[in-house]
């Protein structure tokens, strides 16, 4: 992603699109328009055949000024920037602050087309979009707009390292509702790229980080715990909650079936009782399963 500050100082993740794909953007354009023009142009030729040489002309600029401009227009404008060619080469035109263009923009940006492309044979089109840092020619440069990628490669995907087995559970009663976005993205940060810092940086970061979600929750880590596995074993517990929270909207209200009391299903009114739970055997030294089961960490068979 590019750097590209506009004038209302905002910084736009904007990479701007360079002359090998432009160039082939506008010779998918081209050919399709050019297809079209011939098309259309043999049909009026046969329909304008009784007419006399004046009108025929007329007939013939228009269709060229029709066909070869105001259609690139007309796409651009009802397409916010996309037409065939940029289309097929993930590309799409916009403003200069990033937002989608309109009829000027796309007007400006036909009408030195014209020039620049079609009188040119594309070579001042090629020349400014090499002198432009982004890659503008001189219609972008007039229109006020830019022709940006849509298609990115995707980045790799850098997983939050998993907390220490003994800190796995520790922190469910913890209350991370007032913990903001910003300070969890900040966290997921530091803990992928936690190896590749300095160590004492590192060390001061985990306290920085863990002192402001301490400030959050209101709850101090545990006595002894660092505060890089400390804020891993929050993380974990966050995307732990999120995951049942995820399986629980999934479910529905109806997703599971019943609780018990029956099993319905699509074109079905089979309903199942409920089954008896079986009478619980008593432990051999007097007490029932449950007590045995706590006092020795075994359920007894039944």
């Amino acid at each position: 992603m590019s750097g590209w500050v506009t004038g209302d100082a905002v910084v736009l993740g904007l990479q701007p699109a360079r002359l090998p794909s432009r160039a082939l953007a506008v010779l998918i354009d081209l050919a399709v328009v050019w297809a079209v023009y011939l098309l259309i142009t043999l049909g009026l030729a046969v329909a304008t055949a009784s007419l006399d040489e004046a009108a025929g002309m007329a007939v013939s600029i228009a269709s060229f000024v029709l066909i070869l401009v105001g259609a690139p227009i007309a796409v651009e404008t009802l397409s916010h920037g996309r037409s065939l060619g940029k289309m097929a080469c993930g590309l799409r035109v916009v403003r200069d602050d990033g937002g989608p263009i309109r009829f000027r923009h796309a007007l400006v940006r036909g009408a030195m087309g014209v020039v620049e492309i079609l009188m040119t044979f594309g070579v001042v089109a090629c020349v400014a979009s090499l002198v432009s840092e982004r890659g503008r020619r001189l219609g972008d440069v007039f229109a006020g707009t830019l022709v940006v990628r849509e298609r990115i490669p995707a980045a790799r995907v850098q997983f939050v390292p998993p907390p220490p087995p003994w800190l796995v559970g520790r922190f469910s009663g913890l209350d991370l509702s007032a913990v903001p976005e910003a300070l969890w993205l900040e966290i997921r940060q530091y803990l992928t790229r936690a190896r590749e810092l300095d160590p004492a940086v590192g060390r001061w970061l985990a306290e920085r980080l863990a002192d402001e979600l301490v400030t959050r929750t209101g709850t101090p880590p545990p006595p002894g715990v660092p505060a890089e596995a400390y804020l891993a074993g929050v993380v974990a517990e966050r995307q732990a909650r999120d995951a049942r929270r995820t399986v629980a909207s999934a479910a529905g209200p109806t997703g599971g079936g019943s609780k018990g009391t029956g099993v319905s299903g699509e074109g079905s009114s089979v309903v199942v009782p409920p089954v008896a739970a079986a009478p619980r055997a008593a432990a051999p030294g007097g007490g029932d399963e449950e007590t045995t089961a706590r006092a020795t960490g075994f359920a007894p068979p039944a």
